[in-house]
């Protein structure tokens, strides 16, 4: 944790708890736009003009929230024009750490020094994804539902593929989006982290519901979530479901079925990552090796060797 810019205690995986003991998620900090001609976006400031070699992403291969941004460098070929750092797969007593010489850009050994250079007396935890801008030296924006959107449309020309947010059907992308993120992308950690029985049966409990209404909305032979046009709504999807039997099953207590067991959602899961590109976003090794080091749930660190994942080919 960074308090005024100082690391001062061991990363912990539980940032907040409400009055029931529940899980609360931190709000990213930086909040700025690329966007093609520079002019501010949603949020922030301005002058974060679209360029070719100006940005730099950082991502851990684990965690499903820089993975919607690194699939979607992929679909939006843009990976020439924006560079990476992956991160270590396991969490460590400081954080993510980064390997020597895998960062071309800051040189940095741990996130934390990443966030302490765009802000020298910031708080709060150092995640991923972290965009970073190098003319300017600092942070644009550490929040992936931001991050997405702009490699989506705020880098103009310099990217194609798939408009993975059609105007057409934006409320709808909207609507299915919020409930998925509070049900499922961050109900399996509110499973996870919770510290009260009241809060896990409460999370756990949503989990599934949302797990079912993917798998009913999917059993109309539909390819994805919204008909036939691949959206952000199937990458937000993706990469937790992606998770779901390899860690959140066991280690996140999320034990009532696995994806394995809804045959829609297995469709869709395989179907997804046959997509050209996606599979290179997606390391089970560093997911399994990820998620087992978080100590507060796993002090010895073993990794499993299981399971089996039928639509890796496994």
């Amino acid at each position: 944790m960074l308090v005024n810019g100082k690391w001062t205690a061991k990363w912990d995986p539980v940032q907040a708890k409400d009055a029931k003991g529940g899980f609360l998620r931190q709000t990213s900090t930086f909040r700025n736009w690329v966007t093609p001609d520079g002019s501010a976006g949603p949020t922030g400031t301005g002058g974060f003009r679209a360029e070719a070699g100006r940005y730099h992403l950082y991502v851990a291969l684990i965690c499903p929230w820089a993975s919607r941004t690194l699939m979607a460098r992929k679909l939006k070929g843009l990976e020439s024009a924006i560079t990476l750092t992956i991160v270590e797969p396991e969490l460590t007593d400081e954080g993510w750490t980064i390997a020597p010489g895998n960062d071309p850009v800051n040189t940095a050994r741990f996130m934390h020094e990443i966030y302490t250079r765009a802000d020298p007396r910031v708080s709060g935890r150092a995640t991923v994804p972290v965009l970073w801008d190098r003319e300017t030296g600092t942070i644009v924006n550490n929040e992936s539902a931001d991050i997405l959107r702009m490699f989506n449309a705020g880098f103009g020309p310099l990217a194609s593929g798939p408009d993975l947010y059609p105007a057409d059907l934006a409320a709808e992308i909207d609507a299915l989006n919020d409930t998925i993120y509070a049900s499922f992308n961050n109900g399996v950690y509110r499973a996870g982290f919770a510290t009260t029985q009241a809060a896990y049966d409460e999370a756990f409990a949503e989990v599934f519901a949302t797990l079912d209404m993917l798998e009913h909305r999917l059993s109309d032979s539909r390819p994805y979530l919204h008909g036939p046009r691949f959206t952000e709504t199937d990458i937000r999807a993706f990469v937790t479901l992606a998770r779901f039997d390899a860690a959140y099953h066991g280690l996140f207590k999320c034990n009532l079925r696995r994806i394995a067991d809804y045959p829609a959602l297995s469709a869709y899961l395989a179907r997804i990552h046959r997509i050209d590109g996606v599979a290179e976003t997606v390391n089970i090794d560093h997911i399994k090796r990820g998620y087992y080091s978080i100590k507060a749930l796993n002090p010895n660190g073993i990794v499993p060797k299981g399971p089996a994942l039928d639509w890796l080919g496994q």
